[in-house]
């Protein structure tokens, strides 16, 4: 590739070999160490060096990403979508990154399809892009297109969350729905640290996680939940597993109780459906769908001070009757840190 790191001066050209490698170096570090603005500054000198290297647009694009720059990333990425610089599906993901974090959800179901028509998409992809497909059309049928370009500038001089001092859950409930509505990268540190915490609450803990889930945060991370340890990547995930699980004890309750005692089944419904929200991405263990169906039953029948017995329970569920207690002293556990403010 052509060499164009030489400034002239005084019509005498001077040398600076490799000057915009060792730009491009200099700009990544910086990247890599959050210093969005030093990135930004080492890159575009490095793309007024050497303008056809793919390595500097990309980590340029990035900067402007990371930096909440997002009007100008959005640009940057389609004028290499245009030009053809760098890796086609590397920067039409980067791309539809950029778009999910300004909520413009009808031009990411329309590049999508494009891609899909024309069969630009790898086989190995096709899963990770149809699904962004269905979440961004179910997004642009509920949400009006708001341009949030003006919204998202660079925060040089961001405060930190301190998640670990909020525990009203009405103020999580607020700060969530604040993140969900900006570029989230600038916090994942410390939504990090939070989610690894065993002082991190487990409900606002499920928020944090969904709003990860929801910007396709492609990183590994460590999330603790009542004494257990599970990597997760929420790009990568899928709630059909807990899911499953929570329909399948839910219909086996509902056939039990629906007709026979409908207001305990609602009671039930709501417990499993609360414990569920607060364990994900967790399941519940070690028992079977009909020992933890028995376990609710015993549970939500105590709170409306109704009385069934183990046994009783046990023929009913067919299940081991030494369980059942075992399972209820778990949902104990469970609805403690599960109820507002424990």
């Amino acid at each position: 590739m052509k060499k164009r790191a030489r400034k002239k001066l005084n019509d005498k050209v001077l040398l600076f070999p490799d000057l915009e490698k060792r730009l491009l170096e200099k700009g990544l570090e910086s990247l890599q160490q959050k210093k969005f603005s030093e990135a930004i500054g080492f890159l575009e000198e490095a793309l007024s060096l050497e303008q056809e290297n793919s390595d500097i647009h990309i980590g340029l694009a990035l900067a402007y990403f990371e930096s909440g720059q997002l009007t100008k990333a959005k640009e940057f990425a389609n004028t290499m979508l245009q030009k053809g610089i760098g890796d086609y599906i590397q920067v039409i993901e980067l791309y539809l990154m950029i778009l999910v974090q300004l909520h413009q959800y009808n031009e990411i179901v329309s590049t999508i399809e494009v891609l899909i028509e024309e069969k630009e998409i790898p086989l190995e992809k096709l899963d990770h892009f149809t699904r962004m497909l269905q979440f961004s059309k179910r997004m642009a049928e509920t949400s009006p297109e708001i341009n949030n370009e003006d919204f998202y500038e660079e925060e040089p001089d961001k405060k930190e969350l301190d998640l670990l001092s909020i525990s009203d859950q009405q103020e999580q409930i607020q700060i969530a729905a604040q993140l969900a509505e900006r570029n989230i990268r600038p916090y994942i540190d410390e939504i990090k640290a939070y989610l690894q915490s065993k002082e991190g609450q487990p409900f606002f803990k499920t928020m944090l996680i969904n709003v990860l889930i929801e910007q396709e945060c492609d990183q590994k991370l460590i999330v603790e939940k009542l004494g257990e340890e599970l990597v997760i990547n929420p790009s990568k995930m899928q709630a059909d597993r807990q899911f499953n699980q929570m329909e399948a004890i839910l219909k086996i309750v509902e056939e039990q109780l629906v007709h026979e005692d409908p207001i305990l089944f609602e009671h039930i419904k709501s417990l499993i459906e609360r414990h569920f929200f607060m364990l994900f991405p967790f399941e519940l263990k070690p028992y079977n769908e009909e020992t933890w169906c028995a376990a609710y039953h015993s549970l939500a029948s105590e709170y409306q001070g109704l009385h069934y017995s183990s046994k009783e329970l046990a023929l009913r569920y067919n299940v081991v009757e030494e369980e059942i207690g075992e399972a209820v002293a778990v949902l104990k556990e469970i609805e403690e840190f599960s109820s507002p403010n424990y």
